[in-house]
Order: structure tokens, then sequence, then C-alpha cells
């Protein structure tokens, strides 16, 4: 029994963790037609989604989620952020609630406190509860001893700034100084990311006789110059810069602290005067903004920092209020069809390139008693191959299948070898979710991965 936890533990020292590029997406429930969450996670674990990000702690996402290889951001809602904020122990209550019945099984990395919370038009929203409800829930982390696997932190617009152009000269609003300090005094105390909500699209809509159409769809190539040297070439760099510069601005400027837009996307379809709202636009948008949030590449002012991105989003939700335009940023339908072709299709879900949709003819995951255990497509190469060398050496699998003249040797690709052992592992030793870590480069699936003449043990 005892070389059961000794072989995790070589596997930690071969396979240190690596900063892979990965997409999230925002899936928002204001919609009366939406598919099942269960439907929503199966599917998209057959995609190059990684990270879901929610508005609140609906109990059948979080469970939906369990065991999917997904990382999940959960939201504090605005109108429950006064009463966290009130006591540690009404933050204890609601994290014992909402979050750790959930918890390992369900891989949740941060918590959102409040979406926007500074920027509404609520006047019973006190900047002040927002800080000390964040400042709660990071004192129920550590006493758990998960302030390292979860994050707290919340979501601004980019209303926050006073001007966000030019990016190296934006500040925050003078009104929201004392706040915004210390909110980033604490996230640069706890390692948890600045997360801004970046619409390139409403910066065109309101302003078209100054914003070229092409830089705020992230592809103006002649680009444009800030005073300080910065050339930008698409209007989301320019954006998260600005923040960047907003930051360094309160003395934080020798303080790393990640940014994460926490959302971005281009609607669809919005009122007769919006003429920019078009599947096309969205398509040009959005194929290019995963395009960058796989790119692992920076901005002007910090071209060697990677930022997270989560598209927004999953679905048209038919009950958003405000303009067409807020009801129509979805890639899909709520009855499942695209609203237009982005691709997120992954290469080695089940051995070739799959489909990913959830409508009529789409590959649909049917969840029952089998299970499987593979390679998270984004996973990083070399951790990948680690894991293949320990499976088929220590780990003790009989590889033989994926040697050439094997049943699994094609596609001779390293993510589908290491799949096949992993799955061997896994299956041999009891099909617990932690046999299928592997450093994070796993993910347990009830699709079935054998393809041709490769088969996939079950037990």
């Amino acid at each position: 029994m005892a070389l059961l936890y000794i072989l995790p533990l070589l596997l930690h020292l071969i396979c240190p963790i690596t900063t892979v590029s990965s997409v999230g997406i925002n899936y928002g429930t204001l919609g009366n037609n939406l598919p099942s969450p269960k439907t929503v996670a199966q599917l998209l674990q057959s995609t190059l989604i990684d990270k879901v990000k929610i508005y609140d702690s609906n109990p059948q996402i979080l469970q939906a989620f369990s065991n999917s290889g997904i990382d999940l951001i959960v939201a504090v809602e605005n109108n429950h952020v006064a009463n966290i904020s009130s006591t540690k122990s009404a933050a204890q209550d609601w994290f014992s609630a909402r979050i750790a019945p959930f918890i390992p099984a369900t891989s949740i990395v941060a918590i959102a406190v409040g979406n926007e919370y500074l920027a509404t038009d609520d006047d019973s929203l006190d900047p002040n509860n927002l800080i000390q409800a964040m400042q709660n829930l990071h004192e129920v982390l550590l006493s758990r001893g998960l302030d390292r696997k979860i994050k707290i932190t919340t979501p601004h617009s980019m209303a926050v700034l006073a001007t966000s152009f030019p990016p190296s000269a934006s500040t925050f609003a003078t009104t929201l100084m004392p706040t915004m300090t210390s909110i980033v005094t604490f996230l640069a105390d706890t390692g948890s990311p600045f997360m801004v909500n970046a619409y390139p699209y409403f910066a065109y809509r309101d302003n078209p006789t100054t914003v070229p159409l092409e830089y705020a769809l992230l592809g103006n190539s002649t680009g444009v110059h800030d005073p300080s040297g910065y050339v930008y070439t698409n209007m989301l760099d320019a954006q998260i810069d600005a923040i960047r510069s907003a930051i360094a601005s309160l003395g934080f400027g020798n303080r790393s602290i990640h940014i994460t837009v926490s959302e971005s996307g281009w609607p669809s379809k919005g009122e007769p005067d919006e003429t920019a709202a078009s599947p096309d636009n969205a398509k040009t948008y959005n194929t290019r903004l995963i395009t960058k949030a796989q790119s692992n590449k920076g901005t002007p002012m910090k071209p060697n920092d990677k930022i997270d991105i989560f598209v927004f989003a999953l679905f048209n939700e038919n009950k958003k209020e405000g303009g067409a335009s807020e009801r129509n940023f979805g890639l899909f339908n709520g009855d499942g069809s695209k609203v237009y072709d982005v691709d997120l299709s992954c290469e080695f879900c089940s051995g070739t390139k799959m489909e990913f949709g959830f409508g009529p003819g789409s590959k649909m995951v049917q969840r029952g008693p089998s299970v499987w255990c593979v390679a998270k497509p984004h996973a990083d190469e070399r951790v990948v191959q680690g894991v293949l060398d320990f499976c088929c050496g220590a780990g003790g699998v009989d590889c033989r299948e994926v040697y050439e003249n094997g049943g699994c040797f094609m596609p001779n690709k390293v993510h589908a070898h290491a799949s096949y052992a992993m799955n061997a592992y896994y299956q041999m030793h009891g099909r617990n979710y932690w046999n299928c870590d592997f450093k994070g480069s796993g993910l347990v699936t009830f699709s079935d991965p054998s393809y041709g003449t490769c088969r996939y043990s079950q037990q």
C-alpha cells in the first residue's frame, strides 16, 4: 500500500508545475432555455476550455463540474456582500454551506466577491463592505488551509479608471482611490489576480468616429502610439495596460500583481443603431481573443506577463436585462445551436479532433458507470511526457499498445500516448480521482476515448 503513496510523490518530483496557455469562459444562466449544467460540464470536457467562471455558487453547477478537470471560479452576488462583510462567522457560514460540500471533487480556484461592485448604480452597496467581505473570506480559507488553492478577488469594470487613454497615464477615479488602494494591497498580499471586465466593443459603440473598428476587433496592424513609446495594435492590450498603470500609480509598480481579463467578448446582435453587433464581427473578435488567450504573450508594457482571459459568454441569455446586445454575447443559442462558428475543439480528447456543440448532431457525452482518465488537451508537453515515462516505467503500466505497430501508436503524439498510459494507471489503481491528477495534467471523462484499433481499458 505504501507504494501507492510513494509513486505520486515521485511524479511530483519529475513533473514540476509549468504555466501553460489556457482559455476560460463565462457561463451565465439568465435564460429559460439553457442546457442543464450536467450537459454543459460534460461537453466542455471535450474542448480547449479549462476554466469556467460563473456568477453565483449554484450547487447544481458545482456538482456538475466535479471530477471534470475544469477549474471553476464561483461568485458572491452583489446583494450578499454586505452579509459576508458583517462578521467572520457569516463568511464561515456562507463558505460551509455553498463551497465546502463540493471540494475537492470540484476544482474551485477562486471566489469572485461581487461583480463590478464599485461601478453599479445601487447606492445601497457600500464600497467598504467589499474589501471587508474579501478579507473575511480569506480568513476562512486560511483557517481551512485552502488559501493557496482558492484565491479571493473581485471583477471590476473599466469605469473604475479616471481615464483609460493614454494607457501610461491612467489612474483610478479619485473617489475610488482609498477603496482601490485597499483592494490592490489585499491582492498583492494574498497573491490574487486583479480582475477586469474589458470590452473594446462598448468603446467602439460609444465612439465610432474616433475608435477604428479593426483596432477594437483586435486586428489593427498599424498601431496606436502611447506618448511613452508603447505601440498598441489592439484596444484590449491598451485597456489592460491602462489598468496596469493605475495599479502602479498607487505605488505597486514593483510588486507583481497578475491581471486577469475576467470578461471580454463581442455581441452578435444589438439594437438597430448598434451596427457593429453582428455575427461576423463577433466571430472575428472571439476567434482572435481565443488565439490571444492561448498565445502566452503579454502586452506592450509587460510582454512576458501572460494574461488569463475569460470569453464572454458561453450562451445568449434571453432573460438578461438591458439592451439587445446584452442578451447576445453568447457563442451558443439557448437551444444549443451555434450563433457563429468559433473553434473550441481539441485534438486529443478522444484520439482525434472532436467537433464541439450542444445542438442536434453534436457529440453528446452520456454520463454513466464507465469512466476514463486522459491527458488535458492544453497540458504542457514536457509535463505530459514525464507522465508517460512514469506510467510506462515506475507506474507499472503495460505500454506496448502505444509502441510502434501497437493499436494505439497512431496518432504518434505525446498527448495521445500519455492518455492511454494515464487511463491504464487510473484503472489499475481503482479509479480514485487523485489517480488521474498527474500534477494537474489529467482529467476524468465519461466519454470513451477509444478509437479505431485503440481500445481504452475500463474496470
